[in-house]
């Protein structure tokens, strides 16, 4: 089958492409490398630098005429988002109905989405949160995430589109940006190895859903099914991890002498967050099996590279 990816040279979605083209499907990529890197693009794919917003897109898809649309092109960073809510919103929602109105024009099979748990579910009542969790999203960038899935639920019901929702809890590992406003994981690593102090935010009791991107980019694979019965699944590991508790392992892999220090909480930051994924696991038939040591240990180790 052919695959069309956004946001494909990115850290989640080359992963995705790597899979995807070692599962022997051809696929198309289309980023406009603002935080993706021509590095991640597997040689095996075809590549388009495009904005997800560009009329343009018309034309690839109606020369590559994709089966499939696996859609990971974003803005992703929550901060930003905050300063600029217009611009996020133009990204996430006005490019994903770009998208959307080409995989109707072109008769496109199905669309893969990825979407976020934690942002969409806000501060939580329980834990961890299961897809019925009420989605109060108290950043831009949940907010459009969500609006995203409103959308994808329109397409199908209207026009026939199916689709398959990943809500992601805090996605690790090789090719994650260690810098600005990344992943935590990625930037205490650039950091320790560099001999930099890692700064933790308050007193690093926070938690996360750490789940490792392999782990994730085999969802995606699975999320291809054209016979699943649910539209939305969280995937995470369901298991609270403190961002203390993530320095300390690192400290542990990189080098015991890394000292502990703490810098003001950031305002208005989740404090727990984490997810459950029993139906990813029955409808898809999906866990993960990468445990939060492992993957730091293979994250370190590209770091190191």
């Amino acid at each position: 089958m052919k695959i069309l990816v956004t946001g494909g040279a990115g850290f989640i979605g080359s992963h995705i492409v790597d899979m995807l083209i070692d599962s022997g499907h051809e696929v198309v990529i289309v980023d406009d490398l603002s935080s993706g890197r021509e590095s991640n693009i597997n040689k095996k794919a075809r590549f388009y630098k495009l904005d997800i917003q560009d009329s343009l897109l018309d034309d690839i898809f109606s020369k590559e005429r994709p089966d499939y649309v696996n859609h990971h092109a974003a803005q992703k960073d929550v901060r930003l988002s905050v300063t600029d809510p217009i611009y996020d919103a133009k990204i996430n929602i006005l490019g994903t109905i770009n998208i959307l109105q080409n995989c109707i024009k072109h008769k496109v099979k199905k669309v893969i989405f990825a979407s976020t748990g934690g942002a969409i579910y806000g501060e939580q009542d329980v834990f961890p949160a299961t897809e019925a969790h009420p989605a109060r999203p108290i950043s831009p960038y949940g907010i459009t995430k969500l609006v995203a899935e409103h959308y994808l639920y329109y397409y199908k019901v209207i026009f026939g589109l199916d689709y398959t929702v990943l809500r992601y809890s805090n996605v690790y590992g090789p090719r994650q940006d260690p810098f600005g406003e990344a992943g935590v994981v990625a930037i205490f690593i650039q950091k320790m190895l560099k001999g930099e102090q890692p700064v933790i935010n308050g007193d690093g009791e926070q938690t996360r859903d750490f789940v490792y991107v392999g782990d994730v980019a085999r969802a995606n694979i699975l999320a291809m099914q054209d016979d699943i019965s649910e539209n939305i699944f969280n995937i995470g590991t369901g298991v609270e991890t403190s961002i203390k508790q993530t320095f300390n392992c690192l400290r542990e892999i990189i080098g015991p002498s890394i000292q502990e220090k703490h810098g003001p909480a950031k305002q208005g930051e989740q404090f727990r967050s984490v997810i459950e994924c029993t139906r990813a696991k029955e409808f898809l038939k999906w866990e993960p099996v990468t445990s939060l040591i492992d993957g730091l240990r293979k994250s370190c180790k590209y770091f190191q590279l």
